[in-house]
């Protein structure tokens, strides 16, 4: 079928083409399937127009990428096109990215499957909430300003995180330890996540949250949405006040790799079946060792290295990704 001759939201496209997987070939879709796949890109918006189509396949075609579109499909309310590649490369991941003007898209070599067991492991602030616990802790302990510059630069990987953590957490000595309860009492979910908890456990997925921000906050979400398992830093507390101290090791982006790596290995899930998430350069190694690594309204660093980002869709996108198989 003719491009032209399709309706304009891709959603309806699953009529029009007798819900069967249909080869780019000279300007028209004709039923087949690629005999070997190399690559997937799937596309995601709130409404996803033909444009998005025809600029990723103009795109496509000059690479010489032969193409085969597998599903269209709404998932947690937003809709995408799942395609498959006869080729992959980085270069054809940035050039896709260059002509997404509203769309969000993700071009990788491959993508788990959600009919299998897996794992998501995400960051918690910025990333599974809306907030920076330290910064909501440090403004209502009267040093906001001091310590939002130098979470800012550790985000942007201007300090290294460790150091920067334990630079934040000194300033706030001496601060009432209740303040950590006011903050959980107003901790904004970030848009999306618990769609995409629930979605993960009706797949049988395994969901945890591997955070450089500290364990009350954490252990909240794991109560309030049933997750799997937490990892964060312990604030040193004593006689109510906060000490500046962190106990223990630091969470950090090894860490937070490292975690991921284990988890997995506990559940018997390969890593071929793992996502990570976060926004902050301590979570780039955390998103290069999973299978699918996602930025999320991610720092400027974290947009040029992830291997995924989504910048217009929220959490429920991730879902998409893992349906788009």
């Amino acid at each position: 079928m003719l491009l032209n001759e399709l309706p304009e939201r891709v959603v309806e496209w699953k009529d029009a083409l007798a819900q069967q997987s249909c080869l780019w070939r000279e300007g028209e879709w004709e039923a087949g399937h690629l005999p070997e796949v190399k690559g997937r890109l799937v596309l995601l918006a709130e409404r996803l127009s033909k444009q998005a189509l025809v600029a990723s396949l103009q795109v496509l075609d000059e690479a010489g990428i032969r193409v085969e579109l597998s599903a269209v499909a709404v998932v947690a309310g937003r809709e995408l096109a799942s395609l498959r590649l006869s080729a992959w490369s980085p270069a054809l991941k940035a050039a896709l990215q260059q002509v997404a003007t509203d769309w969000d898209l993700a071009c990788v070599p491959s993508l788990p499957s959600a009919d299998k067991p897996g794992l998501v492991l995400m960051d918690m602030d910025s990333t599974a909430i809306q907030i920076e616990c330290i910064d909501e802790i440090a403004a209502l302990a009267g040093v906001g300003e001091e310590v939002a510059a130098v979470t800012r630069a550790a985000m942007e990987g201007a300090l290294p995180f460790s150091e920067s953590l334990r630079r934040r957490v000194a300033a706030l000595a001496g601060a009432d330890a209740g303040i950590i309860d006011e903050v959980i009492g107003r901790m904004p979910l970030m848009p999306g996540l618990t769609e995409l908890v629930a979605g993960l456990k009706a797949m049988g997925w395994k969901v945890a949250i591997a955070s450089g921000g500290f364990v009350p906050f954490a252990r909240h979400l794991q109560q309030q949405l049933g997750l799997d398992a937490v990892f964060a830093n312990t604030l040193e507390i004593r006689d109510g006040k906060l000490t500046g101290e962190v106990l223990g090791a630091i969470v950090d982006a090894d860490a937070k790799a490292n975690i991921l790596v284990e988890l997995a290995h506990e559940h018997g899930i390969p890593i071929a079946q793992t996502v990570a998430i976060g926004d902050g350069a301590n979570d780039l190694k955390m998103l290069a060792q999973a299978c699918l690594g996602v930025a999320l309204h991610a720092k400027p660093l974290v947009q040029q290295q992830a291997p995924v980002c989504l910048n217009r869709l929220s959490l429920e996108g991730v879902l998409g990704l893992l349906q788009a198989r």
